[in-house]
């Protein structure tokens, strides 16, 4: 098979005195997510799928809350490992489809700088790269303001040998 569709999914609560960063994106706002890490649920989705894509468990297999490590880590550091193990695997991401599920701050002003920063990260071009903000419509804790989630969809594809593989 030469394609996979991987599907991840990440939730974090906001408080007072965090950053919010979504999708790497420092996002001016008067609360952060909070979580082990730096709590880019965004990210973290992201990861989770292309983790799922490839048979390789989920973001807590990877880089657990347990470990030391991980503790208060850039979730781009995640994103960046996980890519270069599908590369040694011989996957590279295809595209990717992301839907964030904010309450506030409101997301539309900034979702291209977000698109644009995955595209970066995932070495996409940017219309490879898809951001939704949805609302929680005042229902539940992503409604009233409570928390942020995040679900993303990935298709991984073989990868083509370069010739820096083969050296």
């Amino acid at each position: 098979m030469n394609v996979r569709i991987g599907s991840g999914h990440d939730t974090h609560r906001l408080a007072e005195g965090r950053p919010l960063i979504l999708g790497g994106i420092r996002i001016a706002h008067s609360r952060g997510l909070v979580g082990h890490s730096d709590a880019d649920v965004v990210l973290h989705a992201l990861t989770d799928a292309l983790l799922g894509a490839t048979g390789q468990g989920d973001i807590g297999d990877a880089y657990p809350d347990t470990d030391p490590r991980w503790k208060d880590a850039p979730s781009e550091r995640f994103l960046s490992e996980t890519l270069q193990r599908l590369y040694r695997l011989g996957w590279q991401p295809g595209n990717a489809d992301i839907t964030i599920f904010a309450q506030e701050p409101k997301l539309g002003p900034i979702k291209a700088a977000i698109r644009d920063n995955l595209a970066r990260l995932l070495g996409l071009p940017a219309a490879c790269v898809n951001v939704k903000a949805k609302t929680g419509e005042n229902v539940g804790h992503i409604g009233r303001g409570e928390a942020i989630g995040c679900h993303a969809v990935v298709l991984v594809q073989r990868r083509e040998a370069s010739v820096a593989d083969t050296v």
